[in-house]
Parts: C-alpha cells; sequence; structure tokens
C-alpha cells in the first residue's frame, strides 16, 4: 500500500475535485506543515501519492511520511488559490513551506542625498532608515546583495568614501537585522538622479555613465578583470531583480512603490498570465 494511501485513506484521492485549490497538510500535534496550491487538486495531490525514491521527489516524500491529515479547500481558479495560499504562508509559515514565508527578509536599497554627498543603504528592516528613500522590495538577497555590494566597490574608484566613523558599514538592528551604509563624496550631482532611475528600473543609463567614468581612474583600468565582475553583478541584479519587479508591477498595475516587502509576493500572484 502507498504511504500516502495508509496516511490518509484508500478513498481519499478518488474523491479529490479536478478543480483548482489548496491542500494542507497537517502533523500528529495537528500542527499545519505545508500548504501549497494546485490547478488541478487530483492531479496535483496525484504526485505526493506516487512520489519516487529521487531527489525531486524527496520533500513531497517527507511530508507525507510526517502528515497524520490532509484538507483541501477548493478555489474560484488558480489566482485565487495562489492568493489564499500566499495568506496563509505568511501569517502561519508552515514548517515546510520556505518561498514567501520570511517576506520580512526581502531586502531593499535606499538613497540619501545630504548636501554633495550620497548615502546608500542595503537592508532587510527599511523601518529604521525614515530619511532613506527606499527601492525595491526584492526577492534574492544574494543577487541583490551582490549587485549592492559592487556599486559601492566601483563607486570607491570614482568617488571618495566618508569616514567610517560618520558612516559605519554595518549596522546592527534590534532582533540581530543588519543594515549596511555606505557614504560617498565627489560623485557628480548629475548622477545622483540617474541612480535613482536605475534602481526603479526607469533606465539604465547611471550604470552606462558610471563605465565611462571608471575609464578615466587608472586604478579602474589596472583592476579592469575585476571592474568587469562587479559591472556584470550589477547587470544580474538589474535584469533579475530590478526589471523582474517593473514588470511584475506592470502586469499587476500596482502603483505604489516602493512595494512593500509584505505584498510583493502578492504583486507577482495578481500579475501572473494564467
Amino acid at each position: 500500500m502507498k504511504t500516502f494511501d495508509r496516511q490518509f485513506g484508500k478513498t481519499l484521492f478518488d474523491s479529490l475535485p479536478t478543480g483548482p485549490g489548496i491542500y494542507r497538510f497537517f502533523n500528529a500535534e495537528n500542527e499545519l506543515i505545508y500548504v501549497g496550491k494546485a490547478k488541478n487538486l487530483r492531479r496535483r495531490l496525484a504526485q505526493y501519492r506516487n512520489a519516487k525514491r529521487r531527489k525531486a521527489h524527496a520533500k513531497m516524500r517527507k511530508i507525507v511520511a510526517e502528515a497524520r491529515r490532509l484538507e483541501h479547500e477548493v478555489c474560484i481558479d488558480e489566482r485565487e488559490a495562489l492568493r489564499l495560499e500566499n495568506s496563509i504562508i505568511q501569517s502561519m509559515r508552515p514548517k515546510w513551506n520556505v518561498a514567501g514565508a520570511f517576506y520580512f527578509l526581502y531586502p531593499m536599497v535606499g538613497v540619501k542625498v545630504t548636501g554633495d554627498d550620497l548615502h546608500l543603504c542595503y537592508t532587510t528592516s527599511p523601518e529604521f532608515f525614515p530619511d532613506y528613500r527606499f527601492f525595491g522590495a526584492f526577492r534574492s538577497r544574494e543577487r541583490t546583495r551582490d549587485g549592492f555590494f559592487a556599486l559601492m566597490e566601483l563607486l570607491r574608484l570614482v568617488g571618495h568614501p566618508i569616514r567610517k566613523a560618520k558612516t559605519p558599514a554595518r549596522v546592527v538592528l534590534p532582533g540581530k537585522a543588519r543594515a549596511y551604509l555606505y557614504g560617498f563624496r565627489q560623485v557628480p550631482e548629475t548622477w545622483f538622479p540617474r541612480l535613482e532611475d536605475f534602481l526603479r528600473g526607469t533606465s539604465f543609463l547611471a550604470i552606462e555613465e558610471l563605465s565611462l567614468l571608471l575609464l578615466e581612474r587608472p586604478t579602474a583600468v589596472a583592476r579592469s578583470k575585476e571592474t568587469q565582475e562587479h559591472l556584470f553583478a550589477i547587470r544580474r541584479f538589474w535584469r533579475h531583480e530590478i526589471q523582474v519587479l517593473v514588470r511584475a508591477c506592470h502586469r499587476a498595475k500596482f502603483l505604489e512603490y516602493p512595494v512593500p516587502q509584505k505584498t510583493r509576493d502578492l504583486v507577482f500572484i495578481e500579475g501572473r498570465g494564467i
């Protein structure tokens, strides 16, 4: 007998609807351990029922082995199922749900201009920096972090870093959250609005102009390979985070900016072509 049938009964599978909806797995302590959505509930749960002993199915096998109860709920359409799944994941953070559960860790990039000085911030807690103008929220901490720090390294070659005593590179916030703050002098003021256009996703001109400025810096030319790697990291951030967010907002007709961390996944749901 299949583990799925042994856990939830032989007749459950045949009674499952073939329409869209969500499904919930509960453990022996009646704790929700996983919630998922399906375009076709019976077809999706058949994948759990027939999970093979291979890496791609490992998570499904573990969920079924731990679960003692399975519930399902029919939705009007797939988008409604996605909305409900997202709401449950954010509010309950089931053990086996990772994507979307920790929306408060989605990174944001902030910009502040004081006189001739440019200040930048990378953080998952923008509420601690009300004097910065923030952009995002972005999904991948790795790509966003790599792009942000690559930009900081290139700005060191173009401008002059403000002393760390005035602008610490790392700030530990309540709850062990962190923020990274940088400041630069003698960066061309005309570049400031273009940087904001870049972070908002409306123009790549800031990076093109930065590339031209770097050609005039002997250190950047001498470290051409390293400079190119930094530019590639920034371009990846642009293509896979900034532009992806712009397209999602456009499809969802979402006008608020920056996109709140908690709202980001919902914007992508509303913007899906279902």
